[in-house]
């Protein structure tokens, strides 16, 4: 009996000793650093284990229910290894949400044999894609605003409102160039420029990130760039086609803004794309993924899959025969984590078991994720609460902030004798008609915003009693629904167009409602069923850059009722808009501007908010003519074409006021180019003063201007101030003949000005 109580005091003393140990392992140690931790946490975790932290599930499929959450068979047979990461669920409420992420992470945390936690993935382009988030203007919208600052307030915002809801990371912000706007994930964009796209870029991190240091501080969330690379100028304009570009283009052209994020704001995340260079598919491409990202760039970060990024090696590309082999593949090119369902990377056990993949390689793919975990604080975060999401929703702060973006992404293309602003009173009967005048489109990869304001309720809004507001749709876009987000419309395969007639029949109808009043503001443009990411159960892309569904038709009969015509654009991408641009009185770009477009553009109409916007993209003449970025080669518009100028209609970097500026001559003290800029107007106003460059005399060409700075200035009636740019070498760099990153001695145009068509120039030599 004796001996039967001293075994059993033994072992109760040997399980004390194994559960003391397990509480103090280093890895839950806090204050040892978090190389150390990742260390220890790599000793003790099985192949399975490893490979767990490597793949993904959806929150949705299946869905964590009580009942799933309740059944320890399930759950241990999912989850009992532990899981990476975890794509959200777009349709549950966020009281769902936050019930399911706090029973999951509470399961791994606690009842996993090493209770390590997941990281809860959203989307949250320009606000978190969820039922009541606040929506923000859309990127290339916001990019308009060229104001860092702004963004970086307005994705601090975004990420506060994700983390609440217990987010971690979001696959957002998208910085690749858009050099070909058929792609219906322009609007995703912060336009065409490199160096534009990595500034704006940094400060959506930052915002996001909450640091510049790579730390994702309390409150934030990690952020990933999208999609490495050359995404943005695929074949034909069309969703994850080709982007089969020399190594020069490609550096110069679609990595640069990847780069610049990554040594200015250090993103905890980088997609690699869909696409296809060089012959490679990137998620299988070694070189980009490994040589540049890694060993040249210094990127200690997670790269994620696009979602079944790693299925189409095998399904699509057809460059490996199966699962198996494109999981290796992409293992090996440097893909951490596979998103969305982490079907592949099961195959991983199995692939290090045959030793194809070493432990030593599995181990430092993981250690990027169990990284970020430690860092984030995940391992010591206790649960979301509900109510803290409630207090943000019954404040107007995201109401207030968005309104503020929209006002700043406006962008007044054309105002004619000065006719806005408008003044309260002037017009007594104001038609409002097109058909995005009543419904606010929000654009692709949208929540579902509490309030959405559209442009006629904004008139209205601001109007009172001083004036009769009348609506007439004048024509449908699409018969099959209005669209305001993701949400709706990921289930409609594709847009059906109205007939002819039915629209010709509702422009007359709009006619006798314009006729009666004394101006006619008309809404124009596009809604998500025709841009959107293009997929096999949707489409996005677009053949044409003309308006769709009789709309300049519309256009055409309100300039023919005499009365004076202002048309609003709502669009992602830009449009040959070329009937518009000369024949109607005034045109303001709203872009897809957030749950606040109509209270923001009847700020503007009315003079209360003075339009500053400038476009970071080119609008064409017409399709024909693409690609029509500012930033070509010398050789490339040598010649007008047949039946139309090879220029754009409206130039990267413009937009006006209504105010104006002068700008002096520049002068320059040995690398510091400056400018005195004043205001000659009436009304105060910002202006957004670019700077571009151009190497005279290279081993190759060189675009003819390149933006290199910009700042954003505020300035009074009868003002002047000086704006300065200190040119250092990074400006000056590019890859030479024998692909060296260098500045080449030499005499460099320096360009100051208003937009990439305006400007004075000043000579800059490097000896």
């Amino acid at each position: 009996m004796f001996m039967k109580y001293n075994f059993i005091f033994f072992s109760l003393v040997c399980l004390g000793i194994c559960l003391n140990a397990q509480t103090k392992a280093d890895y839950k140690n806090t204050s040892l650093p978090v190389d150390k931790r990742v260390a220890d946490l790599l000793k003790r975790m099985t192949v399975e284990e490893k490979v767990a932290q490597l793949q993904s599930f959806h929150q949705s499929m299946p869905r964590l229910t009580d009942a799933m959450l309740s059944n320890s068979f399930k759950m241990d047979s999912m989850f009992g290894k532990g899981v990476g990461m975890m794509n959200p669920d777009f349709d549950a409420t966020p009281e769902e949400t936050i019930t399911r992420r706090n029973a999951l992470q509470n399961y791994l945390k606690i009842k996993t044999r090493l209770g390590i936690p997941t990281l809860f993935i959203d989307e949250a382009h320009h606000g978190l894609l969820a039922p009541g988030a606040d929506v923000f203007p859309t990127s290339i919208a916001i990019a308009c605003s060229w104001d860092t600052s702004l963004i970086k307030r307005v994705y601090t915002y975004i990420a506060h409102e994700a983390s609440l809801k217990g987010t971690q990371w979001v696959l957002a912000p998208v910085v690749d160039v858009c050099r070909d706007p058929r792609w219906g994930r322009t609007g995703e964009t912060y336009g065409e420029d490199p160096f534009l796209c990595g500034i704006l870029g940094s400060a959506v991190v930052k915002g996001y990130q909450g640091s510049d240091n790579g730390i994702v501080t309390q409150g934030h969330v990690a952020a990933t760039l999208k999609h490495f690379t050359g995404h943005g100028q695929s074949e034909g304009g069309i969703n994850q086609a080709p982007a089969n570009y020399s190594e020069r283009v490609l550096r110069e052209m679609h990595m640069e803004s990847f780069r610049l994020c990554i040594k200015y704001a250090n993103p905890a995340g980088i997609m690699a794309a869909y696409c296809e260079v060089d012959g490679v598919p990137a998620h299988a491409n070694k070189w980009l993924l490994q040589d540049v990202l890694r060993k040249e760039w210094g990127y200690k970060g997670i790269v994620v899959s696009d979602w079944w990024g790693i299925d189409q090696l095998w399904k699509k590309h057809h460059v490996e025969p199966d699962e198996k082999s494109a999981a290796l593949r992409a293992f090996n090119a440097g893909v951490t984590v596979d998103l969305p369902f982490g079907n592949n990377y099961k195959q991983l056990i199995a692939l290090v078991n045959e030793k194809k993949i070493s432990m030593a390689a599995l181990d430092a793919a993981v250690s990027y994720v169990l990284s970020i975990k430690f860092r984030m604080g995940l391992f010591e975060q206790g649960d979301c609460d509900i109510t803290k999401v409630n207090e943000l929703k019954s404040n107007s702060a995201g109401k207030d902030l968005a309104r503020e973006a929209a006002e700043k992404s406006i962008v007044l293309l054309k105002n004619t004798n000065n006719l806005l602003p408008l003044k309260k009173g002037q017009y007594k009967k104001i038609a409002v008609v097109g058909p995005c005048a009543a419904v606010n489109y929000l654009g692709d990869y949208s929540g579902i915003p509490s309030k959405n304001v559209p442009i006629l309720e904004g008139i209205k809004n601001k109007v009172s009693n001083t004036a009769e507001v009348i609506y007439s749709k004048g024509v449908d876009l699409t018969t099959n629904g209005d669209t305001i987000s993701m949400n709706n419309y990921q289930y409609i395969n594709t847009a059906i167009f109205p007939k002819a007639d039915s629209n010709r029949m509702k422009i007359a109808e709009a006619v006798k409602v314009a006729s009666q009043c004394d101006i006619i503001i008309c809404a124009v443009g596009e809604n998500e069923q025709i841009s959107r990411e293009a997929g096999t159960d949707r489409m996005g892309d677009m053949s044409t850059l003309d308006l769709l569904s009789q709309q300049d038709e519309l256009v055409k009969a309100m300039v023919e009722t005499g009365k004076p015509v202002v048309v609003y654009l709502a669009h992602a991408r830009p449009y040959a808009i070329n009937y518009i641009a000369e024949n109607v009185t005034a045109i303001v770009d709203g872009w897809f501007n957030g749950e606040e477009a109509g209270n923001a553009f009847a700020n503007i109409l009315f003079g209360d908010v003075n339009p500053s916007g400038k476009l970071t993209i080119s609008i064409p003449r017409t399709v024909g003519q693409l690609p029509v970025f500012y930033n070509y080669k010398p050789s490339a518009r040598a010649y007008d074409y047949v039946t139309t100028k090879n220029t754009p209609l409206y130039p990267f970097g413009y937009g006006l006021s209504y105010t104006t500026f002068t700008y002096n001559k520049p002068s320059i003290h040995e690398r510091t180019v400056s400018i005195d800029i004043t205001n000659t107007g009436k009304m105060t106003g910002e202006e957004i003063v670019q700077l571009y460059i151009h190497d005279r005399i290279s081993s190759v060409t060189r675009p003819v201007k390149e933006l290199k700075g910009f700042q954003k200035i505020t300035l009074n009636p009868g003002e002047t101030k000086t704006v300065s740019f200190t040119i250092t070498d990074d400006l000056l760099k590019f890859w030479d003949k024998d692909m060296h990153y260098l500045v080449e001695p030499g005499d460099f145009d320096i360009m100051i000005g208003s937009n990439s068509d305006q400007w004075q120039k000043i000579i800059l030599t490097i000896k």
